[in-house]
């Protein structure tokens, strides 16, 4: 009887990992937000009103980060 159990156990725990193996890999496909789209209503106000700040920034050694400093500063210092 212990024996039929922990089969069962077993084959249960195989199903779930391979759903879960499945789940990973299959993911989605497409990129949520495609590059240059507003991604809030805050974001589009900003464009519209020519007070856009760009998500990221190069550094002087070319990779990007995030700017944080511009776009965390308030509107009126601009």
């Amino acid at each position: 009887m212990e024996r039929l159990s922990r089969r069962i156990g077993l084959g249960i725990l195989g199903l779930t990992l391979l759903a879960g193996g499945l789940g990973v890999t299959g993911g989605c496909q497409k990129a949520l937000y495609t590059d240059g789209a507003a991604r809030t209503q805050y974001e589009r106000y900003q464009t519209l009103r020519g007070e856009y700040r760009p998500p990221r920034q190069r550094t002087a050694l070319g990779e990007e980060r995030p700017a944080l400093r511009q776009r965390l500063a308030p509107l009126d210092t601009r």
